[in-house]
């Protein structure tokens, strides 16, 4: 059986989103569907059919990659809740967006409020890319220290460039103004870095070109009720529990601008005796990186109808029901 006091619930980020997403989870679970149709009329637009018939460059604008994946998210959560409603895990944690995904699975925010704040947060980070755009790429084979150094060499006020996330050892991520970043990879190869992956973000994130952003999207965060996480949530940019609603609306404003501080976050976690990692929603992203700090971790993805039925591993349907705290 599952540990709930040695199980951690992530939510993936930007990057993870695909074609079809959600689609098979919703025909599957009414609470699914349930989730989706409720999107669509939170926002007044068919988000659910542009996640599952695209087309492809509509989806990977953040402004709709954002409700994208926190409705995929919170319908595998509501999910797993439906079907074990005594789980509750030990902590919660999301990658960038999937923050707020983890904010509101975790009782923070209210679903209804947390769609409008990420389509307003995908909207002012999208024009504040476009006053300011840029590239963001993955570094592999050289450490955040060492990419760090790369990024203070050729950053000037003008066109910065800055290491957006530190995800696990050997992958970091640079975002920034396209010549910076252009310079900083032409540099990691210098340096010896193992492969440069430009990635399917349309901004550049967590740098200080998102400053517009930040003061939108504090500004409707101020217009919306946010309660205290019923399950400690890890912030993106302390990688420290945040366990209060002014430890939420704080992180929230820091995070985009500031570094996802992903490896501190998954040192926390195992520093807590954490072993079981589920990831809701799209893809496997996180749980491909918790590969490389131990793999004798338990990893099990929850974001199709098969997920649920196998639960990742030898798990069924009815034992993830047995589930209690």
């Amino acid at each position: 059986m599952l540990d709930p006091k040695t199980t951690v619930a992530l939510f993936p980020g930007q990057g993870s989103q695909k074609i079809g997403m959600g689609r098979a989870l919703a025909e599957a679970f009414p609470v699914a569907w349930e989730t989706f149709a409720a999107a669509d009329e939170i926002l007044g637009f068919p988000l659910t059919r542009l996640m599952w018939e695209g087309p492809k460059e509509a989806l990977n604008d953040t402004a709709n990659t954002q409700p994208a994946l926190l409705t995929h998210s919170l319908a595998a959560w509501r999910v797993l809740q439906e079907i074990a409603p005594d789980f509750r895990p030990a902590y919660m944690a999301g990658h960038s967006l999937g923050e707020l995904s983890a904010l509101t699975a975790a009782g923070a925010l209210d679903f209804a409020d947390a769609v409008c704040l990420v389509r307003v947060r995908g909207e002012a980070m999208r024009r504040a890319g476009e006053e300011n755009p840029g590239r963001v790429a993955a570094i592999l084979g050289l450490e955040a220290a060492q990419v760090e150094a790369l990024c203070a060499q050729v950053s000037t006020p003008k066109a910065p460039v800055q290491v957006a996330n530190d995800n696990s050892p050997g992958q970091v991520v640079v975002a920034g103004a396209t010549p910076a970043v252009e310079a900083v990879i032409q540099k990691a190869r210098e340096a010896g870095a193992r492969r440069v992956l430009p990635l399917k973000v349309s901004v550049p994130v967590h740098t200080v070109l998102m400053e517009p952003a930040r003061a939108t999207f504090t500004a409707a965060l101020e217009q919306v009720t946010v309660h205290p996480p019923q399950v400690p949530v890890i912030g993106n940019t302390s990688a420290q529990p945040l366990t209060t609603a002014d430890e939420v609306r704080a992180e929230l404003a820091a995070q985009l601008t500031g570094r996802v501080r992903w490896t501190e976050t998954m040192r926390y976690l195992l520093s807590q005796g954490m072993r079981t990692f589920l990831e809701l929603g799209s893809g496997t992203v996180l749980l491909n990186l918790a590969k490389r700090f131990d793999r004798s971790l338990r990893l099990i993805p929850l974001g199709t109808p098969g997920d649920f039925e196998g639960c990742g591993d030898e798990r069924s349907l009815r034992q993830l029901g047995q589930l209690r705290d």
